[in-house]
């Protein structure tokens, strides 16, 4: 037997941080080496942080992930430990995203990733240079103080493995595994046994089954040990990395990390007979016949043994079930741990949330309950980091320290409802029945007097004051009125935020938290500046159906029995008079459902649909229901109030990103703003196509809109998937 115990680990890396992360990266290795592990692995670019985006080019940054590397190598750290350290390397005029794989203080070889994430969220061609030379390995000279420190003038640079005594062992970096022809086919065909996955992977709702999926397919034709390491926390932007460090051996899972946790290092370990690889591959025939004709990846020799005879005290890992969170859990577990991240780094002492008592700013008040249990749990689990900042950010003195969310929340959360005469008593009850199940300190405010002076100073301006449309104002009349009432909350907000820890004698400040959905930021159902214009935004790339799911899940299991009666009442803005034969209703002002909303958004995001691919595919989808005239004008309805609305998303509150079809336009999707929202060379070919179809009858029999109708029926992959929430991952 050739037993190899391996550590990989989950890290909260601080994108520019050296200080934080270097003492992450030291307290991994101390908790490798105390079990025992001989490999240990970090995540991508985890000195620097992954996070760092523009910094990257800046020669300091580089520099200082040199001078922290060569800290790790004068000292102990790598003393019988092969370690793999993420950072920015240059050679020459290119810099490259490289792994360091080190031992015994020594860098064994420096390998630069081959295949970059360049889509999505991710920008690394605009960063880093793709290594293309994979027919040799290339000397690279070390800087002039790190080759004094280590004694070493220049170390091998480029695509290859490290052949130990007794095993072989080869980087495979994040975004290469996910390509159409992965380099661990190639390296498996060469002999390595061990592949280390260095990822700066984000959280998204329903993706973790696909990455889970690749290492399981890694490995199980091929045989192998894949191991994965993941930052996990927020390092500083809109992305959650969601940890999830794993060992995977010929396709079984036998070692898995916490996917979303407040700890700052978590460390997994594993345990395997690398003969169970050499086994599995000697008994397919076609991976002999392909090894014997491969293509040769250069190698570098080690003078090293990795593995130990066997031995009973060494007990080895078996194969898991793989733990999968539910989306609801998803919505509660990963923003929950994004606040706490942004909020213990930022200096600040607390949340502001305008709480209407709708389903929105409900599911962000739940997350921050969320938030304050996870800090309470993992105080009473021991976790000494998260106490010291609970113990700061809450105030607490004299030994003191949280032991109850609820008077965690009372210190560190304040809930306002703003109400005016539009407001109902029916949200103005659950907004505070909430806050109390919470724990939040909640105010009720009246903000009719600041409205009404500021059209008193209109009126005194221009001679007119404007009405409600049901009171026979305009259209523009109508729209104003609303977007007074929106705008003064966010300014309240705001001056609330600022001024309430000096009311209370507190220092520092309090963040204020937006919460629009993905829905409404995608149709612009939302007033620019108004309380989506905040701080932060945890549920700003959430779908309005995944919140609701959400909120009837957390009225039982994080114990806030109220939401149950805010998932169940229509969604409303409350911004117009409520009259005994007129209730504003969300829907009916945008003129389409939020399940709508959704396939639009994935139509056109996701599936790279303009108007009239949109159209054609929603003749398959809703054509057993709708005519293609009415799929038409719905169509055309969506992309006239999507464009006239777009320029609200160059100002979105920075937001938690959870779903593929977001519009956030600063990162992920990249648009313009100023359109021609008559669309007219677009609508005029749908038009032409409805008169071609003879557009005012149905086409389609019933069966066509399940999507499994037999005989080739159904409606295509492209408009099933519009509605299926798993797509795009």
């Amino acid at each position: 037997m050739r037993l190899l115990k391996v550590a990989t680990c989950n890290l909260n890396q601080w994108a520019m941080d050296f200080d934080c992360n270097i003492n992450n990266i030291k307290e991994s290795i101390a908790k490798a080496k105390e079990a025992g592990a001989v490999i240990r692995l970090g995540p991508e670019l985890e000195i620097t942080g992954y996070g760092c985006e523009d910094h990257f080019l800046e020669l300091d940054t580089v520099t200082h992930a040199w001078e922290c590397l060569k800290e790790l190598l004068v000292g102990d750290w790598t003393d019988g430990l092969l370690c793999s350290f993420g950072m920015p390397v240059i050679k020459g005029s290119e810099r490259y995203n490289c792994q360091i794989l080190c031992m015994n203080r020594k860098i064994i070889m420096i390998r630069p990733k081959m295949w970059l994430a360049n889509d999505g969220n991710y920008r690394e061609l605009r960063w880093f240079t793709a290594w293309k030379q994979k027919d040799q390995l290339v000397e690279f000279q070390l800087p002039g103080d790190v080759s004094k420190a280590v004694s070493q003038e220049s170390v091998p640079f480029g695509y290859g493995y490290i052949q130990f005594l007794d095993t072989a062992v080869a980087a495979e970096v994040c975004e290469e595994l996910f390509t159409p022809s992965p380099p661990h086919a190639e390296l498996a065909l060469n002999g390595v046994e061990v592949f280390l996955n260095a990822s700066g992977s984000h959280h998204q709702l329903r993706k973790l089954d696909i990455r889970l999926r690749a290492f399981i397919g890694a490995t199980h034709t091929r045989g192998g040990v894949y191991i994965y390491s993941n930052h996990q926390g927020c390092d500083g932007g809109r992305l959650y990395y969601d940890g999830c460090a794993s060992v995977v051996v010929n396709g079984d899972l036998v070692a898995q990390g916490s996917q979303f946790s407040l700890n700052d290092v978590e460390v997994v370990i594993a345990q395997i007979d690398l003969e169970a690889v050499a086994s599995l591959r000697g008994s397919i025939s076609s991976f002999q016949e392909q090894a014997s004709c491969k293509t040769r990846v250069p190698s570098v020799k080690a003078p090293y043994n990795l593995c130990q005879s066997f031995n009973l005290k060494m007990c080895l890992s078996g194969p898991l079930k793989i733990k999968y969170h539910s989306p609801e859990e998803e919505i509660a577990f990963g923003p929950a741990c994004w606040l706490w991240d942004y909020l213990r780094r930022s200096g600040a002492s607390g949340f502001l949330l305008p709480l209407s008592g709708g389903a929105d700013s409900s599911s962000v008040a739940a997350i921050v309950g969320c938030m304050c249990q996870l800090v309470v749990k993992d105080i009473a689990n021991g976790d000494q980091e998260v106490k010291a900042d609970a113990i700061r950010i809450g105030q607490y003195t004299d030994g003191q320290y949280p032991t109850d969310s609820r008077e965690f929340a009372k210190r560190i959360f304040y809930t306002v409802f703003m109400g005016s005469e539009n407001s109902s008593e029916a949200t103005k009850s659950r907004a505070k029945v909430l806050a109390d199940e919470i724990g939040a300190w909640h105010l009720n405010i009246s903000i009719d007097g600041v409205i009404s002076a500021l059209l008193t100073l209109f009126q005194t301006v221009t001679g007119k004051r404007p009405q409600y449309k049901i009171d026979g104002g305009s259209n523009a009349e109508n729209l104003g009125l609303q977007n007074i009432q929106a705008r003064i909350r966010m300014v309240l907000a705001f001056m609330f935020a600022s001024l309430l820890p000096w009311v209370h004698n507190k220092p520092g400040f309090y963040l204020v938290l937006g919460s629009s959905n993905v829905d409404e930021g995608l149709r612009g159902y939302l007033t620019k500046y108004d309380c989506s214009s905040a701080d932060i935004n945890p549920i700003g790339s959430i779908s309005k159906q995944d919140l609701r799911s959400f909120l009837r899940w957390a009225a039982t299991h994080l114990g806030y029995s109220s939401l149950a009666d805010i998932e169940a009442a229509p969604p409303t803005a409350e911004l117009e008079p409520i009259r005994s034969n007129y209730s504003q209703l969300d829907e009916v002002d945008m003129g389409m459902t939020y399940e709508e909303l959704s396939i639009y958004g994935r139509l056109r995001k996701i599936f790279r649909c303009g108007p009239m691919s949109m159209f054609k595919n929603l003749c398959y989808r809703w054509g057993a229901k709708l005519t293609p005239q009415e799929v038409a004008e719905k169509v055309k309805h969506f992309f006239k109030y999507y464009s006239i609305n777009r320029h609200k998303m160059t100002t979105l509150t920075p937001s938690y990103h959870a779903e593929s079809y977001s519009p956030e336009d600063n990162r992920f999707d990249l648009r313009q703003f100023l359109y021609n929202v008559r669309w007219p060379y677009q609508f005029r070919k749908i038009d032409e196509l409805v008169k071609e179809l003879d557009g005012d009858r149905v086409h389609l029999g019933e069966s066509s809109d399940l999507g499994d109708a037999p005989h080739g029926g159904g409606m295509g992959v492209v408009a099933a998937g519009s509605g299926n929430p798993n797509v795009g991952l």
